[in-house]
């Protein structure tokens, strides 16, 4: 497949990297169908998009040259969102262009100016910068783009996303009309569409993503956990997976400030990363994880953005995504370049419908267990020192002869147990974790009635109340109504978990937000009209002038049936079809509404689209007492 590259200069350079065959990405941008054409291309995170593109304007650079001639405006300019991300597209192109001769100029944000502007004046073939950066280098003069002949957006998606679409159409309107333009971009949203449409001629779209799989060498596992033992779960994960690169995401800066210094307080090699950190001590941490000298990473998405790690091998979720695309950008750190990668996960009881939501919007398949156990992670350490332990390498002279001299003092067994006992010492203690998914069991819960005596139960004991928040015991699921944890089966070390697919309904109902509808009053009137419960109701989707919402199919016929027995009320429910059933009432004339605060519907599945808090505004009916 390398043969496919017709300049000899790059075939030796790729030669020597070790590259035998090319990634999709790369092979479909040197089809003689591309031609000198624009191009759109989505293609996975990790998928070599850096040496595609290096290829793919080779012919525009250099035609049928081999070297390039002396250095003076740039022929190339690629603009990438953040500026690890530039650094490292700069060193790619250095290699790939290196037998060619180019000369390869950086311009990123946090870098000395001065020596930049130096760089670019003595002349550079190629250019690579932040858009924020090459701006205001544009600006200044220093940036002489009037010979441009390639533009590159790389991870277009990100850049819009981080709000430098102004800058972008700045550069792109400054250059020559007559250039080739090329976008690349994990995914292709509407925005990026556009602005192609806008700057690009007759490009061809290339999409090496199959959108109906996911990233086959990612491994999802959604980790259940009690929602006041995150950093504990994250660190049994860690100890669990022991991989040699590990990023952690958290939503806040605050969270990721808290769980660094108890990462580190723990034992563990942590960095972290964050908006607060300067230019220096970002590179400090990224240095310290590229050399092996920290084996963690916590961050934030924005800090996170354009980081790439080789070795990484495990991203944790400490606090879930905000969404499908942020679930499917954070796990793309890891599986890379054809290595296989885990996405861990931990998911409180709390956010459980939240979690199942979002791994099945992100269209992936997830694993779920139990976060790790301490028994877990100490099988593991002992497995591991079974098999690599300290004895991988060969001993040299000094080593037997010290070797021999301690077995004549001690036993076989003693010096086993010391090398196991130091081993031990040099690895942070896992922590014993409360499972959720225990609670499931309804026999279980079943066989430990609630008290009786007292105001609610008493649901805990006032000295657990007043206790300090980190010192609670874990609390067990409200009740198993409120939606059940996936069950677990074969197909992992704790079993591998299938969502239960149940084949679902629609049907309308005659009331949207412009009439105050809220699922706090519209699932119990579901169910009382429908004579279902909230287990066999799944998403409830409110419009603007009406609502729709699923029925199990198997309790579809039950409840139409109730329906047309309930008689012709103020609201009618109908299938989503538009056929009329019957109707459903919240109220009968001069009858309020029931709402009842903070209620929280179950469901298998999880319910999409459905908003908890009550829409504001909620009006009153006046009585009708006739």
């Amino acid at each position: 497949m390398v043969s496919l590259v017709q300049n000899p200069a790059l075939a030796r350079a790729l030669a020597e990297k070790g590259y035998e065959t090319l990634t999709p990405v790369q092979t479909a941008v040197l089809q003689d169908s591309v031609g000198e054409n624009d191009l759109l291309v989505s293609a996975q995170t990790g998928s070599g998009k850096t040496v595609a593109y290096g290829l793919a304007f080779a012919s525009t650079l250099l035609g049928n040259e081999e070297r390039f001639g002396p250095a003076t405006e740039p022929l190339a300019l690629i603009i990438a969102p953040t500026r690890e991300l530039a650094l490292q597209v700069q060193r790619e192109l250095i290699w790939l262009y290196g037998p060619a001769g180019a000369r390869i100029a950086s311009c990123v944000g946090g870098m000395d100016v001065r020596r930049e502007a130096r760089a670019l004046e003595m002349g550079a073939h190629i250019v690579v910068g932040t858009p924020g950066r090459l701006r205001d280098h544009l600006e200044r003069g220093r940036l002489d783009i009037s010979k441009l002949k390639v533009v590159v957006l790389d991870e277009a998606d990100e850049m819009l996303d981080l709000g430098f679409k102004e800058d972008l159409e700045l550069i792109l309107d400054a250059s020559p009309k007559e250039r080739r333009t090329m976008l690349f971009s994990a995914t292709l949203p509407r925005e990026i569409v556009r602005l192609a449409k806008q700057y690009q001629r007759d490009a061809i779209r290339i999409d090496t993503i199959d959108q109906s799989q996911p990233h086959g060498d990612i491994e999802y596992r959604a980790l259940r956990v009690a929602p006041n033992e995150i950093d504990h779960a994250v660190v049994n994960v860690l100890r669990y997976f022991d991989q040699p690169a590990t990023l952690v995401f958290c939503s806040t800066r605050e969270s990721v400030r808290r769980l660094h210094a108890s990462l580190q307080e723990r034992g563990f090699e942590v960095v972290a990363l964050s908006g607060e950190l300067s230019q220096g001590e970002r590179m400090h941490a990224l240095q310290a994880l590229r050399d092996g000298r920290a084996r963690v990473c916590v961050a934030t998405d924005v800090a996170a953005r354009g980081l790439d790690l080789p070795d990484l091998g495990l991203v944790v979720h400490a606090d879930l995504p905000t969404g499908p695309a942020i679930l499917l950008h954070r796990s793309g750190r890891t599986g890379r370049a054809g290595r296989k990668g885990i996405s861990a996960l931990l998911v409180p009881y709390t956010n459980r419908s939240k979690a199942l939501r979002l791994i099945s919007a992100a269209g992936v398949d997830a694993y779920w267990t139990a976060a790790p156990s301490a028994d877990e992670v100490r099988a593991k350490d002992q497995e591991r020192l079974l098999e690599k332990a300290m004895v991988s390498e060969p001993a040299s002279e000094e080593d037997m002869a010290l070797a021999t001299e301690l077995l004549t003092k001690r036993t076989p067994e003693e010096i086993a147990a010391a090398l196991i006992r130091l081993h031990r010492s040099r690895l942070p203690s896992p922590e014993d974790l409360f499972d959720p998914g225990q609670q499931q069991d309804r026999g279980a819960r079943d066989a430990k009635p609630r008290r009786q005596d007292s105001p609610r139960s008493e649901r805990s004991d006032r000295s657990d109340r007043d206790a300090p928040r980190g010192e609670r015991p874990p609390r067990a699921p409200r009740d198993a109504s409120d939606g059940q944890w996936p069950t677990s089966g074969p197909g992992s070390e704790n079993g591998r978990v299938e969502r239960p697919q149940q084949d679902m309904v629609w049907f309308r109902m005659s009331i949207g937000h412009q009439k105050n509808a809220d699922p706090k009053w519209l699932l119990p009137l579901i169910c009382r009209r429908g004579h279902v419960t909230k287990n066999e109701i799944g998403a409830i989707k409110i419009f603007e002038r009406d609502t729709r919402f699923e029925i199990v199919a198997e309790a579809a016929e039950r409840f139409t049936v109730a329906l047309r027995r309930g008689g012709e009320e103020e609201i009618r429910i109908e299938p989503a079809d538009g056929a009329p059933v019957g109707g459903a009432g919240a109220r009968g004339p001069g009858k309020k509404p029931t709402r009842r605060a903070g209620f929280k519907p179950g469901g298998a599945g999880g319910k999409p689209g459905f908003k908890p808090g009550g829409k504001p505004g909620f009006k009153k009916r006046e009585r009708n007492d006739g």
